[in-house]
């Protein structure tokens, strides 16, 4: 059975008391609970976020083409930047999960993060009105609407960009050990440009692990003069 929802906290995350706690509820229940989950808000949520976002970059940027909006809008939208925001903000720790998705690291996997920060913006839309999932919005994004900070982009992604532009092969992902019980498993992966270097790192997941090793090998690699 999950615990009940930890209002204290969620007030802390969106800002304000929430007014319907049902809501939030639904919006932070994944399917594997084999209840109602988030789906649905997570289908409004997205539409707010690029709703919201595509108004700001109208207005703060007169001068830019429908291309350049479009493209900006894209990547503030993209699932690795709700996932690397809902990660900044530890959501997923009151995300309820099936026992199958808990041991399967689903607090840590991106995907879930990016479908769970989405789902709580429909949720707060619906519980408080537009202004306040704006509000919301704007905390967390705006900088980067700005471009004052770079929108942050996955680890697997940006190695895989860097062996791209330096024509090296792609990055190569193992596993080199499981460790834990099944409830608490512990992944150990190791990851390669070719034999230019290796990282190793560990994490609850096998996504989380690969994040991390990428992260890793990324750090190493801007130490090496080519």
């Amino acid at each position: 059975m999950n615990d009940p929802l930890d209002t204290g906290a969620l007030a802390e995350i969106i800002g304000c008391t929430p007014g319907n706690p049902a809501l939030y509820d639904l919006a932070l229940t994944h399917g594997s609970t084999g209840r109602a989950d988030y789906q649905r808000l997570e289908f409004l949520g997205d539409r707010v976020l690029g709703l919201v976002i595509a108004s700001e970059l109208y207005t703060r940027f007169p001068a830019a083409s429908e291309g350049e909006m479009s493209s900006r809008l894209h990547v503030l939208a993209s699932g690795a930047t709700c996932a690397a925001i809902a990660q900044r903000l530890d959501l997923t720790a009151l995300v309820r999960f099936g026992a199958q998705a808990r041991s399967d690291g689903g607090r840590y996997s991106d995907n879930i993060a990016a479908d769970a920060i989405e789902a709580l913006i429909g949720a707060l839309y619906l519980d408080q009105g537009v202004e306040a999932a704006r509000r919301f919005i704007l905390t967390h994004w705006g900088d980067m609407i700005d471009g004052q900070q770079a929108a942050p982009k996955h680890p697997k992604a940006a190695l895989q960009e860097w062996a791209l532009a330096r024509k090296r092969r792609p990055p190569e992902y193992e596993i080199v050990a499981r460790e834990g019980p099944d409830h608490a498993p512990r992944f150990r992966v190791a990851v390669s440009v070719g034999k230019l270097a290796r990282a190793e790192a560990e994490g609850a997941s096998k996504q989380a692990a690969e994040k991390a090793a990428a992260a890793a090998l990324l750090a190493e690699l801007e130490g090496i003069k080519e």
